[in-house]
């Protein structure tokens, strides 16, 4: 019997790298001056399962330290994504704004929505109306999936609100980006 079938015949079906944050008009033309790191994963490394979401893993944001911000920044954005699911659009697993242009990284568990000591000011809509960090969680048997978190360093504040999705946040922060990096982990489950 053959595991996961339906997923099988999905793992040539991906959203597309194309369509993410980082290949959008209002970010493309940033300079890619940051240096994104975790302590968690290496760049294009495995995610531990503690960073897995919900029924999967312990569903905590991992750490993730930078460098390389342009000192005129104003604000930062931190977005993560999934460009490997089977649907139109990849998932947005994290949409943080109002983050300080003067931090240099963020704690583990730090993105959760109900942390008291959020690191960001506002906490935007990902995918199926999610708040906070959402961790990987990819349809078994789908093969390997890339998790990238993308921080983008604005020249001036985006205005975005808690409630602000991914469509108004690239629309918000169009021709402010003078900067960005990215870090990608790999999830997979069997």
């Amino acid at each position: 019997m053959i595991k996961h079938p339906i997923a099988r015949l999905l793992r040539s079906v991906r959203a597309g790298i194309e369509k993410t944050a980082w290949h959008q008009a209002a970010t493309a033309g940033a300079p890619e001056l940051i240096t994104v790191t975790s302590t968690a994963f290496d760049e294009g490394a495995a995610i531990p399962q503690r960073h897995a979401g919900k029924g999967v893993g312990a569903d905590v944001s991992p750490a993730l330290e930078w460098s390389g911000v342009p000192a005129a920044a104003v604000e930062l954005v931190l977005i993560i994504e999934d460009p490997d699911a089977p649907l139109p659009r990849p998932i947005v697993h994290g949409l943080f704004s109002g983050i300080d242009a003067h931090r240099t990284g963020i704690p583990e568990g730090a993105l959760a929505l109900d942390n008291s000591a959020h690191p960001t000011s506002r906490v935007g809509v990902g995918s199926f109306k999610r708040r906070g960090y959402a961790g990987p969680r990819p349809i078994p048997g789908h093969g390997p999936h890339r998790y990238i978190f993308q921080l983008f360093a604005l020249d001036a504040a985006s205005g975005l609100g808690d409630e602000s999705a991914l469509a108004e946040a690239l629309t918000a922060i169009n021709g402010h980006v003078i900067a960005r990096g990215k870090l990608t982990g790999i999830y997979e489950r069997d």
